[in-house]
């Protein structure tokens, strides 16, 4: 079943649909953690599950330095957890470090698993480069990540067009930045480089994680001021230690509210800290949802105590 029709069944009764993210295991793991992580959601009936894809990085020193793929697999852990639980799975596509062909390849073998759905993502630099540096085969942008997959769907392969075609059905989300990618010159800038995506063949959105539900709702009017008229489903963290304070908004470009913060830094301990992560992210999750968001989408980093908490409270 497609994103979009799962979306829309839900709108039709009025639902709020939970969602959650998780990370393919380590290179030598198993799935048991991954199973782990999920079982406990089972209860709040998650609507989909997404399954990061990880690009290469570097490993070794001096003339042992080599690429290394540390968390391979999400095409294999997505058909697993679709077997496993009878749930949707959206495995992430990204352009970093992929040919066309490897992209083409990818999509055949989700086709013939029978997964249908696909977040399309530009994916972050190599580790040490300043800037993005596309596959020489491949994409620079996710527009036109998009636009292969697109293409796909109507028989149109790297090599042209194939006729008689088994058409493939693919329902393609991309990332919105309530906050702003980071590369963008303007929240304008930006949000016409969503609209692109969306032109090319995307059918929602789902946000880059944020702490601010005022910068959400702007986000999604601003959107709908573009001509942005896909679903557009909030991504949310709850915070769970100090040092999250300082790394989250390194990594993701992200701003932690001032009261978020300041209460965070006079916990005594990452326990306290959790306990208001808990507390703000069902504050927001409440929130939103009573604004109609269509799904509420979660980042647990594979952890599900917390989740467990706010699911129960939320959902």
């Amino acid at each position: 079943m497609q994103v979009t029709d799962i979306i829309n069944e839900a709108t039709g009764k009025g639902r709020t649909l939970f969602t959650f993210e998780l990370l393919p295991p380590l290179k030598g793991d198993g799935l048991a953690g991954i199973f782990r992580a999920i079982d406990p959601l089972v209860e709040f009936s998650p609507s989909y599950i997404n399954v990061t894809f990880h690009r290469e990085d570097f490993a070794g020193s001096g003339e042992d330095r080599h690429m290394v793929r540390r968390r391979p697999g999400t095409v294999g852990v997505s058909a697993a957890i679709r077997q496993r639980y009878g749930v949707e799975v959206v495995p992430h596509l990204i352009c970093g470090g992929l040919s066309r062909y490897d992209i083409e390849d990818a999509l055949i073998d989700l086709d013939f698993l029978g997964i249908n759905n696909v977040l399309a993502l530009r994916g972050d630099n190599l580790r040490g480069q300043e800037r993005f540096v596309p596959h020489p085969d491949g994409h620079a942008h996710a527009e036109g990540l998009v636009g292969q997959i697109a293409d796909m769907n109507r028989g149109i392969f790297i090599d042209g067009q194939v006729s008689p075609c088994h058409n493939s059905e693919f329902c393609i989300g991309v990332a919105g930045y309530p906050e702003k990618h980071a590369e963008a010159a303007s929240m304008e800038e930006d949000i016409a480089n969503l609209k692109r995506k969306v032109d090319a063949g995307a059918s929602y959105v789902v946000t880059q994680l944020s702490f601010d539900n005022g910068r959400i709702l702007s986000f999604i009017e601003h959107c709908r001021a573009a001509g942005i008229d896909v679903p557009i489903i909030p991504g949310l963290k709850p915070l769970s230690t100090k040092t999250q304070i300082d790394v989250l908004p390194s990594l993701f470009h992200v701003d932690i509210p001032a009261e978020l913060a300041t209460e965070a830094r006079r916990c005594k301990d990452n326990d306290h800290v959790k306990e208001l992560g808990i507390e703000w992210a069902v504050a927001q999750a409440l929130e939103l949802k009573k604004a109609g968001v269509p799904v509420l989408h979660f980042y647990t980093m594979g952890r599900s105590d917390n989740m467990c908490r706010i699911a129960r409270k939320v959902f």
